[in-house]
């Protein structure tokens, strides 16, 4: 193993194919080089750790992690307590549980299958938009569409606003807030680090403010949009504080918006890459199901898990992890397990057994996983289904800055045509 390996994996010019390094780092199941992180690579072992409650996400519980290149990443959210994603047992179990009540199962089943209609609609005038554009430059191979401007960053902003019950004609500043918060998660050498953090710092207090004015509205006249039912909460012991609130918004529209935009745009970017499967993909729209779950495993939108601390020693493949040790587990090399997979540098929309990590399992499995599927599968049979003959100008496409939160950020294509 080469003393550098981490370096590499969060190399820029690694970005594009990171799949070799993820398998020369499964030969070493648990890599440490000394200092910094327990690295933790191999499909079973991940599986395991996810579900191990000797196991905090709650940075606090991490003592001093030298060497962690990824230490800190997220210290500008200190203007909020933590989202249920970075706690634990029992904080963690109320926090997620008052959200889901009106998420989903079991106490809002419909919630989101509900949504199908008005995510279809979204999906519709967001494609109407690439032909109203290249109707109006006329373009041909030389110029060409930017699906991740065009579409797969607004898509996912504007689902977020219709779930927490954003009124429309706010929904263009929610879009410029969200473009901001994301573009901080993705560092940028060439940009000015002051003026980057204070148009962040802006963003996040303006979000902010927004949200709770609404919260407050929405406790005086509830509707039936989620931050409603969540700011009215469920029974005694069973409230939210408004910073508690406000914490777990921003979660849903960081998280929800950053996981799909990599999730629409990777595919996208496989399925041009197998012109095959994107035109059965168009025959047979009903393929985008176990096509996602497919996609979850080969291009995961979230490539590893930085933020994972043991309680007490553990002991992992004959080594022994340190009490408040930083560990990684890196999603995506278990996801390529050949120990897991029958070929898994292969692309099979017809794979069986598709239990991957690409959304995460045990209690932090990501909370937003069925809205995340549908969207995704509505997105791609529907690009399937109206671009004629798409091609990529760009292969590999030009990444974005962010190791963990891995994707193209901008994915150009030409077609000859769109259809109605």
């Amino acid at each position: 193993m080469k003393q550098g390996i981490l370096s590499q994996i969060l190399d820029y010019s690694n970005r594009a194919n990171p799949y070799p390094l993820y398998e020369e780092l499964r030969r070493t199941p648990v890599f440490h080089d000394g200092e910094g992180p327990y690295v933790v690579s191999t499909y079973h072992e991940i599986h395991g750790l996810l579900h191990d409650p000797r196991l905090s996400s709650d940075t606090r519980n991490r003592g001093a992690a030298a060497g962690d290149p990824l230490a800190g990443q997220e210290e500008g959210e200190q203007q909020l307590p933590p989202s249920f994603l970075k706690l634990d047992p029992p904080e963690h179990d109320r926090l997620r549980r008052m959200t889901n009540r009106p998420f989903g199962p079991p106490h809002s089943p419909r919630r989101i299958d509900g949504m199908r209609g008005e995510l279809g609609s979204i999906v519709k005038g967001l494609i109407d938009g690439l032909a109203d554009g290249r109707s109006r430059s006329g373009e041909g191979d030389g110029n060409g569409i930017d699906l991740v401007d065009q579409f797969s960053y607004p898509f996912p902003v504007t689902v977020i606003c219709r779930l927490l019950g954003v009124p429309r004609e706010d929904e263009a500043r929610f879009h410029v807030w969200a473009d901001t918060l994301a573009a901080s998660l993705d560092p940028d050498p060439d940009a000015d680090a002051e003026q980057r953090e204070k148009a962040t710092s802006s963003a996040r207090m303006e979000l902010g403010m927004y949200l709770a004015g609404l919260i407050e509205e929405r406790r005086k006249n509830p509707g039936d949009d989620m931050l409603s039912q969540l700011a009215a909460g469920h029974g005694q012991g069973e409230t939210m504080s408004t910073m508690e609130l406000l914490s777990t918004a921003a979660l849903l529209l960081i998280a929800g918006h950053e996981t799909t935009v990599n999730l629409i745009t990777n595919g996208m970017l496989t399925l041009l890459r197998h012109p095959d499967v994107l035109e059965r993909l168009r025959r047979e729209p009903q393929l985008a199901v176990p096509l996602v779950e497919e996609l979850l495993r080969y291009e995961p939108p979230v490539q590893l898990l930085p933020q994972r601390t043991p309680l007490c020693d553990i002991e992992v493949c004959g080594v022994t992890i340190p009490k408040g040790a930083p560990m990684w587990l890196v999603l995506a090399a278990g996801n390529r397990d050949p120990k897991r997979f029958e070929n898994p540098d292969r692309f099979d929309p017809d794979r069986r057994d598709i239990q991957h990590l690409g959304l995460g399992s045990g209690i932090h499995s990501c909370f937003g996983a069925p809205l995340a599927r549908l969207e995704a599968q509505l997105a791609l049979s529907e690009l399937a289904r109206r671009l004629h003959n798409p091609r990529l100008l760009e292969d590999p496409p030009p990444y974005r800055q962010n190791a963990v939160l891995r994707g193209p950020r901008h994915l150009v294509v030409a077609c000859d045509d769109i259809r109605p």
